[in-house]
């Protein structure tokens, strides 16, 4: 979520000189408004419907940090496409089991990318996007003269190089390969501070169509620091006759008994009941810097993991695993050691950092017990569902020097070989020495 000092300072004294108010463009399209979105439409339902069944429920997510982020969980992605288990005589690769990943801020760059290249990322990310100094470029576009007069702001700029180096005008519908797995990419909504999802089921909501929708823009929005860059807006086409508001009437009797529901619901509930016609979306980091509560409201909003499990059209597997891989620093602020006054930069730093881990810490308390609660209600006399809840972070690193040194990588979207090489090794460890993977790959070897 957090932007590295220098980009933050240089895009700071933007706002010094004059300049015009910027205005975002709008790329969603409308909404047939006498007919549903087709089969094929870049849904959690459709998406999960047209997944095989695996030989377990494996869910990814990835928190933001900029590129830091980003080779971190591609480490843990890469150590999946190394590990193999064995399954009914059959040897199956874990990376083949991944149903969902749903990232925020850094972390949705990595799920993109996966979402469109599959395994070809394993020859393609590294020089794409890690290797990439993409901050300085995004800089040096914004301090062009020939950038000077124009009225879209940074944002647009930003997306035209994550264009031009990762996605190459991709849309969600390129994201419906049937093998591939939902990719749930996360922002915030700037207006009513609630999560926004790049699914149908929340276009819906605004009376839009996802599939034509550029990747480049959403990835932008999940990654939009305010302040730094201009939010994207996207279009509320409000009102119309889909199937959205008697859906989210069902949802609202799921969320009757939990604050965390109703909270979201309440936000929800604006796009259909007081439609304003623009959503500015910033930063997922914001709503969730881990990007589990999307995957918890979906499940939750449904009615619970049973009627979840009916919905997209798949029966209860024996293992239900969770990786959650969390990027974010905790590194000592130099401030501390001397009565000068942090600087702006140093001091929104720091306010961030203490709002992300707090808001962490009950993320995945909430998440924990949804996940034991979902296992019990998928479970049967005959058949028992065994949760595993991964949370791999720079904390679980047992070299001091390391964990300090990793501590220090900025949320920035540049990093050095030597960095990149060292987180990309330290998701690839930490997942393969992690106790609880250990244990789900011995109880998935044990019993075939």
């Amino acid at each position: 979520m957090r932007l590295s000092a220098y980009l933050l300072s240089i895009f700071s004294l933007l706002f010094i000189l004059p300049s015009c108010s910027s205005y975002g463009t709008v790329h969603n399209q409308k909404q047939n408004a006498d007919k549903m979105p087709v089969a094929s439409s870049f849904s959690i339902t459709s998406k999960l419907n047209s997944r095989p069944k695996g030989n377990i429920t494996l869910v990814l997510a990835f928190s933001g940090g900029g590129t830091r982020a980003a080779a971190f969980a591609y480490g843990v992605l890469k150590e999946l496409e190394q590990t193999s288990f064995l399954h009914k005589q059959k040897n199956y690769r874990l990376i083949d089991e991944i149903d969902i990943i749903s990232a925020v801020s850094g972390g949705s760059f990595i799920a993109a990318y996966y979402g469109l290249h599959g395994k070809k990322t394993f020859k393609s990310f590294k020089k794409a996007m890690l290797q990439q100094n993409i901050e300085d470029t995004i800089i040096t576009s914004v301090l062009s003269p020939f950038s000077w007069f124009l009225s879209t702001g940074r944002t647009e700029i930003a997306i035209q190089i994550y264009n031009n180096t990762l996605f190459k005008e991709a849309t969600f519908k390129d994201l419906n390969n049937p093998n591939s797995p939902l990719i749930l990419i996360n922002a915030s909504d700037l207006g009513n501070g609630v999560r926004f999802s790049f699914v149908q089921e929340y276009f819906d909501l605004i009376c839009s169509s996802i599939n034509d929708y550029p990747i480049a823009r959403a990835v932008a929005a999940s990654s939009a620091v305010p302040v730094a860059f201009n939010p994207v807006v996207i279009q509320n086409f409000r009102p119309c006759h889909n199937k959205a508001s008697p859906k989210l009437q069902q949802a609202i009797k799921y969320a009757q008994q939990n604050d965390d529901l109703k909270q979201a619901i309440k936000g929800l509930r604006d796009y259909i009941n007081t439609p304003y016609p623009y959503l500015h979306l910033v930063d997922g980091g914001i709503t969730d810097n881990l990007g589990l509560r999307a995957i918890y409201e979906a499940v939750e909003l449904s009615g619970g993991a049973k009627s979840f499990a009916q919905r997209i059209g798949k029966p209860p597997i024996k293992w239900l695993a969770v990786i959650s891989v969390d990027a974010s620093t905790q590194s000592a602020p130099e401030f501390r050691l001397s009565t000068k006054m942090p600087s702006i930069t140093e001091s929104i730093d720091a306010m961030t950092s203490i709002q992300i881990h707090r808001y962490n810490t009950s993320t995945l308390s909430l998440f924990s017990k949804a996940l034991d609660k979902w296992s019990a209600e998928l479970s049967s006399p005959q058949h028992k569902v065994t949760p595993f809840f991964m949370k791999v972070n720079f904390s679980q690193l047992h070299s001091p020097e390391l964990r300090a040194e990793l501590n220090q990588i900025p949320t920035s979207l540049s990093l050095t070989e030597p960095e990149i090489n060292k987180l990309i090794s330290a998701g690839r460890s930490l997942l393969r020495n992690h106790p609880t993977f250990q244990k789900l790959l011995k109880d998935i070897n044990l019993n075939p």
